[in-house]
């Protein structure tokens, strides 16, 4: 070490005289003295280390402002919390990265409600005694689906382990080989029908399943029949699908129930939106089905969950599951669904009401009024050698739902002025991602694109764009 770097490290201040600093008192006062500290701490370290590798070059670093400097961002990058609200113009208007589906003002309002105080989540006002959580929301799912009875759990993976538990442990569950998907994250149907203790019985093939494969597939060892829509795939051209209604025929005269996995479900016909027709929940029911899931955060619109409809008997079994109190929902869980499932009682309004119906229902035109409105200021935030125009996109569903179909949107297309974009793109997406809230889009065809389906809050966007540094 030179006797300049050895000048430089007897001149780096002392933790103590760092924190006896009035701005540092002020870090202290909104931090605590623990996190400065530990900040101080790492500073300095950071600051010997350069002055090894620099020299003098790093003598600005010395100064107690630049220090404090430091300390701020390090405190506020700790203090940061790393969940954070985002952007969300990808073009995926469910998309479980991103949290899947954006909550009604209702079910936020009902959140913060029930989270600020004490709330009757297991208490019967009228009869002051012990009460049922689940009961906020039985009237409810009944009401909307036409069951029987109801039950609710955190997810629908965690549904469909708790009704295959239930009612198939130790016996065989015969399930289409068409059928046995795998959702996202690697989960896959027969490895929870494993951890359920059922012992699953492939049947049909890929592409075509009879009747007569489920009915030769019955033995005594049957718990019951499983159907599982595939929300996240399609078989197209030589084809054979067995209906609900069919399989429930069959396993009524087998005095054994059916169970159906909606997985993203929905409670209304999405084709009066002018979208694509995915099976509900009422459909499901009417067709004979005895138990039917499907998730609370994908098309219906609310938060995570695992809602469980069908007979009476069934769910109040798998009710009694041990496995259920591992399961159950949150207090602010199910004020929000609640919130959410009385939006659903109003199919006039229902629309506009719930955010992931009317992004998906956006039409063109709107979307096209707010590229308009952002294309400038954005042409001028990024400056004369980046263009930005106005193109025709495809946004798709996501979370597995109607995974062929896809929605007539509009972007703004970015890229460099000259030149191949090559690594540029990337540099736009770290760019906006860089943003006070994060701005996600996607890199398609030699351009970073801004799909503008699902930007509502505009205001806000624009609001930020002084901060974009490329």
């Amino acid at each position: 070490m030179s006797d300049a770097q050895i000048s430089l490290h007897a001149s780096v201040p002392s933790i103590d005289s760092i924190l006896r600093l009035d701005t540092a008192a002020v870090l202290v006062e909104q931090y605590g003295r623990s996190l400065v500290t530990e900040g101080v701490r790492q500073v300095i370290a950071d600051i010997r280390s350069q002055i090894t590798e620099l020299g003098e070059k790093a003598l600005p670093l010395l100064a107690e402002s630049a220090v404090v400097a430091q300390v701020a961002r390090y405190v506020e990058d700790a203090s940061a919390p790393s969940l954070r609200a985002v952007y969300n113009l990808t073009g995926t208007v469910l998309h479980t990265n991103l949290g899947r589906a954006v909550m009604a003002k209702e079910a936020i309002d009902a959140m913060v409600k029930v989270a600020t105080g004490a709330s009757n989540l297991e208490y019967d006002i009228e009869s002051g005694k012990r009460g049922d959580r689940d009961s906020h929301l039985d009237d409810l799912l009944c009401k909307l689906t036409g069951a029987e009875a109801a039950t609710v759990v955190n997810n629908n993976a965690a549904a469909v382990l708790l009704v295959l538990n239930t009612l198939g442990q130790r016996k065989e569950v015969p399930v289409s080989r068409g059928e046995l998907i795998e959702i996202g994250g690697a989960f896959r149907i027969p490895d929870i029908m494993k951890r359920a203790g059922c012992k699953l019985v492939e049947i049909g093939t890929t592409n075509r399943t009879h009747l007569k494969d489920y009915a030769e597939a019955i033995s005594a060892k049957t718990a019951c029949l499983m159907k599982v829509h595939t929300s996240n795939y399609t078989v197209q051209g030589f084809t054979k699908e067995v209906t609900a209604k069919e399989m429930s025929e069959l396993a009524r005269s087998r005095n054994l129930p059916v169970i159906e996995d909606l997985g993203s479900g929905t409670l209304i016909d999405l084709s009066k939106f002018g979208l694509p027709h995915e099976p509900t929940a009422q459909e499901a029911i009417n067709s004979g089905v005895d138990v039917v899931t499907f998730s609370g955060d994908k098309l219906l619109g609310g938060p995570q969950a695992g809602l469980i409809v069908g007979r009476k008997d069934l769910i109040a079994k798998i009710k009694k599951n041990p496995m259920k109190r591992a399961m159950r929902l949150d207090k602010v869980t199910i004020a929000a669904l609640t919130a959410t499932l009385q939006l659903y009682l109003d199919p006039d309004t229902v629309a506009m009401r719930v955010p992931t119906i009317r992004l998906l229902s956006r039409s063109k035109e709107d979307i096209q009024a707010v590229a308009e409105h952002i294309a400038a200021p954005l042409r001028q935030a990024l400056g004369e050698d980046i263009y930005v125009k106005q193109i025709n996109c495809q946004s798709q569903i996501g979370s597995g739902s109607l995974p062929v179909e896809r929605l007539d949107s509009i972007a703004l297309s970015i890229a460099p002025q000259k030149g191949k974009p090559g690594g540029k793109l990337k540099k736009y997406a770290e760019a906006f991602r860089a943003l006070p809230t994060p701005v996600i889009g996607r890199i398609q065809d030699d351009a970073f694109l801004l799909d503008l389906r699902c930007l509502e809050d505009v205001g806000g966007f624009l609001a930020q764009l002084d901060d974009l540094k490329l």
